[in-house]
């Protein structure tokens, strides 16, 4: 049955801006996802070269247990893992274990004041000032009362670049930032007072899990010339093999 007069227009539902807006990003991410030769799907921004170990890996706060083990041990294990304090995370890249009766140790001098924490419980810090002017960070080993740490020596920044650069006083994204015990203290803005602080605590400074490095090298200590010779030539110097954040010298390295 048709009705006399003029024609009704045919009313069309309005898209909100919301919508508009939405549908417009889809197009555009279909279209730069075809011109790259893939299909028309939205693909995520890749991240910078200083992120890609970053946030999707970063586990959480390793448990007391994980540290509760011999130096020698614990040393390799570190090798990936993160240190975090405030913005700042580092990975672990280069390490070195001090054990009980091992005349580069600092508990050969058994308790003092200054080297009570190599003696506390395994997981927590030992910072110690070096020559009046590096604070070097150390992650305390095996049980209560051994004496025993595993000395941070090189680390690679994940997240806080600008405030790694700004307590270490150098605008680069080099290896030179952090390759060198005295540089990742100063990173992380650690102080003696960091001394028997629990790695394994959440807040403050903590070693959380990581990825685990693919290959390792091992090599002799740097710095303890005044060791015996048994200790000054062995191959308790742990470095993730491959990466450029390594300290020197590297000469001395080996595949493990």
């Amino acid at each position: 049955m048709t009705t006399s007069g003029a024609p009704t227009r045919p009313r069309f539902k309005r898209s909100s801006p919301r919508k508009k807006s939405q549908l417009r990003s889809r197009r555009l991410a279909a279209g730069e996802a075809e011109a790259a030769g893939g299909p028309a799907l939205a693909r995520a921004p890749l991240p910078s070269p200083l992120e890609v170990d970053a946030v999707p890996r970063i586990g959480r706060a390793l448990p007391r247990e994980f540290f509760e083990v011999d130096a020698l041990d614990l040393a390799p294990r570190l090798l990936g893992k993160l240190l975090r304090r405030d913005e700042v995370i580092l990975r672990i890249t280069e390490v070195e274990a001090y054990r009980p009766n091992d005349s580069a140790c600092h508990g050969r001098f058994g308790i003092t004041a200054r080297t009570a924490p190599v003696f506390g419980p395994g997981g927590h810090a030992y910072v110690y000032l070096c020559y009046g002017l590096h604070m070097m960070l150390n992650v305390v080993a095996d049980m209560e009362g051994v004496g025993a740490a595993v000395l941070i020596r090189s680390c690679s920044p994940v997240t806080g670049l600008e405030t790694i650069q700004r307590r270490r006083g150098q605008q680069t994204e080099k290896p030179i930032l952090l390759t060198g015990p005295g540089k990742v203290g100063q990173a992380l803005g650690l102080s003696t007072d960091w001394s028997n602080h629990p790695l394994y605590t959440p807040g403050g400074l903590e070693v959380l899990d990581g990825p685990e490095p693919e290959a390792i090298l091992v090599g002799p200590r740097v710095g303890i010339d005044y060791a015996s010779p048994e200790h000054l030539a062995a191959p308790w110097r742990f470095a993730i093999a491959g990466t450029p954040w390594i300290s020197a010298p590297k000469n001395t390295l080996r595949p493990r």
